[in-house]
């Protein structure tokens, strides 16, 4: 007679238990990336180097850095958009360095669970 309910074989528990396990491991790891990479700076600059930003991985701003060529009290609109420029690039860096850290660490999974 067969049993009701339980798991064929009783190899169910034992899967369960290591996919648990991977999951633990996987979310240290992600945090430890995540730490890493909120220390990391990426700059990026505009105006052939007129204008340099830099952000860090928690996408903040860190710092601006201006030539004293590109400061025109006549064009203030250019320099504007130049630290505009320069920021935006900056924090597409710090993004894909985040998408990078997210993609090395999920892998496995394909962005999504294999079940």
């Amino acid at each position: 007679m067969a049993k009701r309910g339980g798991f064929p074989g009783g190899g169910m528990p034992g899967n369960m238990s290591n996919l648990m396990k991977q999951a633990q491991r996987m979310q240290r790891q992600m945090e430890e990336g995540q730490k890493e990479l909120e220390t990391k700076e990426f700059t990026a600059a505009a105006g052939g180097g007129a204008v340099e930003v830099t952000v860090n991985g928690k996408k903040e701003i860190v710092s601006v850095k201006l030539s004293e060529e590109v400061v025109d009290p006549e064009d203030i609109e250019m320099l504007q958009d130049l630290i505009v420029a320069a920021t935006n690039e900056a924090l597409r860096q710090a993004e894909e360095a985040g998408a990078a850290l997210m993609g090395n660490l999920t892998g496995g999974f394909g962005g999504g669970f294999p079940f």
